[in-house]
């Protein structure tokens, strides 16, 4: 990897655009970066990792990269160009950025960009490759064969990095060799095995604890037939122990289930024959209890024996009187036939005149047909009676139109005599209403104008107002950010003046010096009276800028206010607003006087054409009542000849009566009285000759059936429920006797009743108790089955267990070996050294073998760099580190070595570890180093022996860059970059190999 050109923009402490030229300072093969303390020698090294992977070095990571000194409008931005893996590509990034926003106030910010290209030389021109920043950092990543942090070690060689190394713990070399070789896979490794055996074991004891879970109830089925055995999950024999104490228990409980099976056997037999003694107790208990209710029975019967007889005569009878049923059921109808007839005739006849009371039915008859012949010759008096009526309906109805048309010719004539006057008024109120709607549409049109320029008017005397107050805002806020700004530059000066005691206030003694490297600090600056530190500095800065925010809202809220002033005053003019407004309010008032009196132009219009309307009406109304009067006189007299014609025939044909009507409808009742009672005059002599002969066959009825009389056979009858009813009674005297003599004349049962009676009571406390000592047996063999049921079930599950488990077990003992081993915490790891420092002390050896070569060289062949394996204390081997001193031949730990020797020993070290990590990424060539501070602590001749190595790397085409303010190496190293810092930001001055 070479670099070839590093463009710096706002970045770190350069407020402006910088430059520089790594070929220019590389052709002299050694060249220096200097300047003074805080000018931004560092701020170039991290600038070129910024390029390469997107961030600054671990150690300066978190902070801003933005240089304060920028303007606002200017981003940051670092672009490189470099060769590596044979290609020349340019790298440019630029951190997020926030900028004031286009539109508005405040603030927004852009995102991170980046982009990658790369040299044709074919067209001579360069290509873009990708603007993704994962791609980028892939692709870089990819080329060099590093990672940031290897970057940073081997090729921004810092110094006090391998200084703390030399000096550091087996633990703290392990971490930074463990960044440089990344060798975290075989920490992986490390964690993976441990993972596993915690893994295997919690298999295995997961498994011993099922196993025991299964143990605890196979106890709990044998009950006290099984012991535990007292040891816990992971114990070894544990599975043993388990399936030796489950076998004891299944023989266990075989043997009483066999003794349950026998004492099973015993109590059903003693059942069975308490059962059969039982059911022959319980046979003679029912046979003698048979008996002895046959023999109550039988007795009963005999005191019922009377009223069984009475009974049996009571049936006969009715037997008999039912022959004679059907002439009494005759003769009954024909009683209540005659007596309904001769109510109704009695009726009839009362509702008759006193000259029909004795009357037969033919004389009624007779009379009810002279009635209906009078009636029908009064039919033509009836219409002419309607006719009459008609008439004078009609004569009334036109009088009363008579009466009608005489209003409407007076209230005709009263109107339109008026009409002349009404039509002219009309027509003069709508003249009157056109005229103000004329005036308010030409009111209206000068009414729109005059407002606006009120309100124009109004917003231009405000505005004056706001723009003379806003004017004097904005004139202190400049003033403020004025007054801001020069304070923040003021304090920012002090501070770099006192930059050096900010610096020493760090200082530690033993610890190396952030600027020179030196762990002596003979005389640090101490803090004047008035000193400015950082925070005072931000503070300031923060204030400047609310006061330039503030500013700027006041400069942009008076342009607002004077563009809106301006406005107003060109719609408004220069008319004061007292007099636009009294204009206004005189066209408003006029303009609703002329809107009041054109409103009533529409009413008056309807009010003109209703009154034409009724005009017309009324006149039409006068014609049509005087052609109907006319009509009326002819028509008036027809009706009176006729009325007079049908008056004189009525009064012939009412007789006495009122009217014809009336007439007719005494005829009528007449008629209907005189037929209905010769109809109820008939049916009465029929009804009275069917009794008779109903009594003459109802008396021979009885007669021949043997009744002496007809209410003898009628009080012999029963009804269907009674007759029912005496019927069951004899059914059941005659069952019941029948059962008796069966129950008495069995044999059985009257050998049963010479027996003694039986003791039903002891049998059956017999039965019980053998029944119960059968269920106590039954119980204690299902539960002694269900026992050796339970206990091989989980004897069976155990031993799966038990044969699942034992695989686990051989993974877990080979499993914990193999980490035991690689953590080193094993017997068999003697130096208990851990698989990542077994690999570490194999690339320390290697570094330690390239710094020698160094060493030797820059020590004139005193001191050489081994590794040791050895345990320091009770820590673990494999990543000491010794100097062995040629001139005394004794080996010593490199934390002995003087603050000059540890440079020359740590910088040998860290081009050592160049080499090494450069083979390990695959033999990317670094064609450019730098090495950061640390020169001030050497002498004369011991600088001359380190720039001599550090020449040396020429002779493989490499530039050296040396970081440092050590006045001597400016005569030594003629190619130089320097950093000059300033009040407005730090530039760069490159110079070649010319002096």
């Amino acid at each position: 990897m070479r670099l070839h050109r590093l463009d710096i923009t706002a970045f770190g402490p350069f407020g402006g655009a910088q430059r520089v030229d790594f070929d220019e300072l590389s052709a002299a093969g050694l060249f220096l970066l200097h300047g003074p303390t805080g000018a931004g020698k560092t701020s170039v090294l991290d600038a070129v990792c910024f390029a390469l992977y997107g961030a600054v070095p671990g150690a300066r990571q978190g902070g801003s990269l933005r240089s304060d000194h920028a303007t606002p409008a200017t981003r940051t931005e670092v672009s490189l160009e470099l060769t590596v893996a044979g290609r020349r590509l340019e790298i440019t990034r630029q951190p997020p950025f926030e900028r004031a926003k286009r539109r508005g106030t405040g603030t927004t910010t852009e995102k991170a960009q980046s982009w990658l290209r790369e040299y044709d030389a074919s067209a001579g021109s360069w290509k873009d490759l990708s603007r993704s920043h994962q791609e980028i950092g892939e692709e870089i990543t990819q080329l060099l064969g590093m990672s940031r942090e290897q970057f940073c070690q081997v090729v921004l060689l810092p110094q006090g990095d391998f200084a703390r190394f030399l000096r550091a713990d087996a633990e703290a070399r392990g971490k930074l060799l463990g960044r440089l070789f990344d060798t975290h896979r075989f920490a992986e490794v490390e964690k993976r095995l441990a993972e596993r055996r915690r893994a295997a074991e919690t298999e295995v004891r997961d498994g011993d604890t099922a196993l025991l879970a299964d143990a605890h109830r196979m106890q709990q089925a044998a009950g006290d037939a099984m012991e535990l055995p007292g040891l816990a999950p992971g114990d070894p024999g544990l599975a043993d122990a388990i399936l030796s104490a489950a076998a004891v228990a299944r023989s266990t409980a075989r043997e009483r289930l066999t003794i349950a099976h026998c004492a099973r056997t015993a109590a059903e037999s003693a059942q069975a024959a308490a059962d059969r003694v039982l059911d022959d107790v319980r046979e003679v208990a029912r046979l003698q209890r048979r008996f002895a209710e046959a023999r109550e029975r039988a007795a009963r019967l005999e005191e019922r024996a009377d009223a069984h007889r009475e009974a049996q005569t009571r049936m006969e009878r009715a037997r008999k009187a039912e022959a004679v049923a059907p002439a009494l059921d005759l003769r009954d109808a024909a009683e209540a036939e005659h007596r309904r007839a001769s109510a109704e005739e009695a009726r009839a006849r009362a509702a008759l005149p006193e000259t029909f009371a004795g009357a037969g039915a033919p004389g009624l008859v007779a009379a009810a047909r002279k009635a209906a012949e009078e009636l029908g010759g009064l039919e033509s008096a009836r219409r002419a009676e309607r006719k009459l009526a008609e008439l004078a309906a009609e004569r009334a109805d036109l009088d009363r139109q008579e009466r009608v048309d005489e209003e409407v010719l007076q209230d005709a004539e009263s109107w339109l005599a008026t009409w002349e006057a009404t039509r002219t008024a009309g027509e003069a109120r709508i003249e009157s209403a056109q005229e103000a709607a004329t005036r308010a549409e030409q009111l209206a049109v000068q009414r729109d104008p005059a407002q606006a320029r009120l309100s124009a008017a109004r917003q231009r005397d405000a505005f004056a107002r706001d723009t003379d107050d806003t004017q004097a805002r904005a004139l202190a806020s400049r003033e403020r950010a004025t007054d801001a700004r020069a304070h923040w530059l003021d304090l920012k000066e002090q501070r770099l003046k006192g930059i050096a005691a900010e610096l020493a206030a760090g200082l530690v003694d033993g610890e190396p010096c952030a600027v020179c490297g030196g762990t002596e600090h003979p005389a640090p600056a101490r803090k004047i009276a008035g000193h400015v530190d950082r925070e005072a500095e931000e503070q300031a800065l923060a204030a400047y800028q609310r006061a330039d925010e503030e500013r700027a809202e006041a400069e942009r809220r008076l342009g607002v206010v004077r563009e809106a002033l301006a406005a107003a005053t060109a719609e408004a003019g220069d008319a004061p607003t007292e007099q636009l407004a009294e204009r206004a309010e005189e066209l408003e008032r006029e303009y609703a006087e002329a809107r009041a009196a054109a409103s009533g132009l529409h009413t008056a219009r309807e009010r003109l054409a209703q009154a034409g309307l009724e005009h017309e009406r009324r006149v039409a109304a006068q014609q049509q009542a005087a052609l109907r009067a006319a009509a009326r006189v002819s028509h008036r007299d027809r009706n009176d000849l006729e009325r007079a014609s049908l008056e004189e025939e009525l009064e012939q044909a009412r007789g006495a009566a009122g009217s014809v009507a009336a007439r007719a409808t005494q005829l009528e009742w007449q008629v209907a009285l005189l037929t209905e009672a010769a109809d109820a005059v008939r049916a009465a002599d029929d009804t009275a000759q069917r009794l008779k002969d109903a009594d003459a066959r109802l008396s021979d009825a009885a007669f021949r059936a043997g009744f002496d009389t007809p209410r003898a056979a009628a009080a012999a009858l029963l009804d269907d429920a009674a007759h029912r009813e005496l019927q069951r009674r004899l059914d059941t005297w005659q069952s019941e006797e029948a059962a008796v003599r069966a129950v008495l004349a069995e044999t059985d049962t009257a050998a049963a009743a010479q027996q003694p009676p039986a003791d039903l009571w002891a049998a059956e406390q017999a039965a019980e108790s053998a029944a119960r000592r059968l269920r106590d047996t039954a119980s204690a063999q299902d539960a002694a089955a269900r026992r050796c049921g339970e206990l091989d079930r989980l004897s069976t599950h155990a031993t799966a267990s038990v044969r699942r488990l034992a695989p686990l077990r051989e993974e877990y003992d080979r499993v914990a070996r193999m980490a035991g081993l690689a953590a080193g915490t094993s017997a068999d790891n003697e130096r208990k050294m851990r698989l990542e420092s077994y690999v570490l002390a194999a690339r320390l050896e290697q570094v330690a073998a390239a710094a020698t070569v160094r060493l030797r060289r820059m020590s004139s062949g005193r001191y050489t760099l081994v590794h040791s394996d050895d345990r320091a204390g009770r820590g673990r081997s494999g990543l000491g580190l010794h100097v062995v001193d040629a001139w005394t031949g004794r080996e010593r730990d490199t934390a002995t070595l003087s603050g000059g020797e540890t440079f020359f020993a740590s910088l040998a070290l860290a081009l050592g570890l160049a080499d090494v990590v450069t083979d390990e990424a695959g033999g990317v060539r670094l064609d450019t180093l730098f090495i950061d501070e640390g020169f001030g602590s050497l002498d004369d001749q011991t600088l001359d022996e380190v720039l001599d190595v550090l020449d040396s790397l020429r002779e493989r085409d490499r530039s050296v860059g040396i970081v440092s303010h050590v006045a001597d190496l400016r005569r030594r190293i003629h190619a130089q970059l320097e950093v000059v810092k300033g009040r407005t930001g730090s530039v760069v001055r490159q110079r070649g190999d010319q002096m």
